[in-house]
């Protein structure tokens, strides 16, 4: 059984930064595909980030790209997520993705396993 569990969330100031982690339980992590999606209200769910660590790629979306990484620790198997210079548009809730079934990585329908998302506030 998979589960994903992810914190760290909370409120922040514009121009801040925050990290979020997500356990991993089960087994979904070593080389595979794994991210963070973030939603809004009114909003489909959008690709963050994505760490394919087989072929040894990461992307970030432009909205948070120079100013976001996107890290694990394989033993703990953790996914973290860092973002600084944070928005006010950065406000949402943000979830981690794991089972990745092949495809287009930003498509957030691809990911099969998912976490209860943790809510990252900015205020202006």
């Amino acid at each position: 059984q998979v589960k994903l569990e992810e914190s760290g969330g909370g409120s922040v100031q514009a121009g801040g930064s925050l990290r979020i982690s997500c356990a991993v339980f089960g087994s979904v992590f070593g080389s595979e595909c794994i991210g963070w999606f973030r939603e809004t209200p009114g909003k489909e769910r959008e690709y963050v980030a994505v760490r394919y660590d087989g072929p040894g790629e990461t992307w970030y979306a432009d909205f948070v790209k120079g100013r976001s990484t996107i890290s694990r620790d394989n033993a703990k198997k953790t996914l973290f997520l860092e973002i600084s210079s944070l928005k006010h548009e950065d406000t949402a809730v943000y979830y981690c993705a794991a089972g990745f079934s092949g495809g287009q990585w930003y498509e957030s329908g691809l990911y099969h396993y998912w976490g209860q998302g943790t809510q990252v506030t900015v205020s202006s």
